[in-house]
């Protein structure tokens, strides 16, 4: 029997906005609130309710304050007092803001989105985990990846930091992460374990199809209409190797617009600018689309359209998936529900927690191989594959990545939390 009435605090560094930690973290408060708790939000940016929401911009990672303390500690082995002190001060805040949720929203539980696994504030990670010491608040870090799994924190002079909250050997916390290769090192690196619970949609709800809102998306991004829509569901960042679905677009050899949904911008605009130089120089039509695109639908500042991701997926004629690495792959399971075809590469995850599911896609290792081209050429000339291909994807994913698999297992975890098991 589910523990119902509990009030859950999520907290993160943002928590807006269409990046695989918001989006998953939406999915979580759907199959929560079902099963009857109420979930408020503790982040440096917020697109949920302000009514639900305490908003401390100093827990963002793009914080005048954060960004400065990040660019000291992550590229040297020496760390000045002076950044110890800042670290210090930050963290001394974020503890006090932390505090002041908790009790300002009665939180029995906490959620820590990503938080306590990869570095991007420091000060907010450390102020977790001396808060949770000190309450004993129940739990659960929710890992999307970790530390380890970023070169670029390689060179650094917070090993101490990192140790005591990237993430914590504390057994206050329950830990879950997204992929069986993550359990596995998270065992081997710090000795605890984990649960693991994919991403996942709402699978025993299909999408309901185009409608009159979204029937002029092609024209408001200004994609021609003799030319196929190939998405790119992805954040701008080098490791999604959106380079690769331009030149797929350019060797299928006909007529096709790519459009990126989502924002650059978190590892900095260099790898966007080469996307658009390579775009320009093999005269692929890209089209970045991080404006117009939102977990759900609405208007930007100067009253042009914002359609919702699904709306996207919909209008797509195939999605592109070419990332060296992900942590599972929520942008898979999103195509997967919206019954489009996918070509993507085999990245590690993909092999271990999602190939031998047996799902069909057009698969590639690191570069864009002539026969995966063929082949996506032969799906897009024969409908009725399309349509048996996705609907046999569509009932593995509904059997393995559904928010009926999700349900199952936040019940059980949050009742062993509580301690109302019985």
């Amino acid at each position: 029997m589910a523990a119902q009435g509990c009030k859950i605090g999520f907290v993160a560094k943002r928590l807006e906005g269409t990046d695989g930690v918001s989006l998953e973290t939406r999915k979580w408060v759907d199959v929560l609130t079902e099963l009857g708790h109420e979930c408020y939000f503790f982040a440096g940016a917020s697109d949920w309710e302000p009514e639900r929401t305490m908003i401390v911009p100093e827990a963002h990672f793009e914080h005048p304050r954060v960004l400065a303390v990040n660019d000291a500690l992550f590229v040297r082995r020496e760390r000045p007092p002076a950044v110890s002190a800042e670290v210090g001060a930050l963290r001394a805040l974020l503890h006090d803001a932390l505090r002041e949720f908790i009790k300002k929203y009665s939180i029995d539980l906490l959620i820590v989105e990503n938080a306590l696994a990869i570095p991007m504030n420091v000060p907010l990670g450390l102020a977790l985990t001396g808060l949770i010491a000190e309450t004993g608040i129940p739990t659960i870090a929710h890992h999307h990846d970790f530390v380890w799994e970023r070169t670029r924190y390689a060179l650094n002079a917070a090993e101490d930091f990192l140790r005591a909250a990237f993430p914590p050997v504390m057994t206050g916390i329950h830990n879950v992460v997204i992929n069986s290769y993550a359990a596995t090192e998270l065992a081997r690196r710090t000795g605890m374990r984990s649960t693991v619970i994919p991403n996942v949609m709402n699978f025993e709800v299909p999408h309901d199809g185009a409608d009159k809102y979204a029937a002029d998306l092609r024209v408001e991004l200004g994609v021609p209409e003799d030319h196929l829509l190939v998405v790119q569901p992805t954040r701008i960042v080098p490791r999604k190797r959106i380079e690769l679905a331009v030149m797929f677009v350019k060797w299928l050899e006909v007529p096709a617009t790519l459009v990126i949904s989502h924002h650059g911008g978190d590892e900095g605009h260099d790898y966007e600018r080469f996307i658009r130089r390579l775009a320009d120089t093999l005269a692929v039509p890209v089209i970045f689309g991080g404006e117009r695109f939102a977990p759900v639908r609405g208007r930007t500042e100067d009253g042009r359209k914002v359609y919702s991701l699904g709306d996207a997926y919909h209008a797509a004629d195939l999605v592109t998936y070419p990332s060296l690495i992900e942590g599972f792959g929520n942008a898979f399971v999103e195509a997967i529900y919206h019954r489009k075809p996918v070509v993507m590469s085999r990245y590690a995850i993909y092999q271990t927690d999602i190939m031998p599911k047996g799902f069909q896609v057009i698969e590639f290792d690191d570069y864009i191989s002539d026969s995966s081209v063929k082949r996506a050429r032969e799906w897009l000339a024969d409908p009725e594959h399309r349509r048996e291909m996705a609907d046999r994807n569509y009932d593995l994913g509904k059997k393995y990545f559904s928010y009926s698999v999700l349900r199952r297992r936040l019940e059980v975890l949050i009742d062993h939390l509580l301690g109302r098991l019985y």
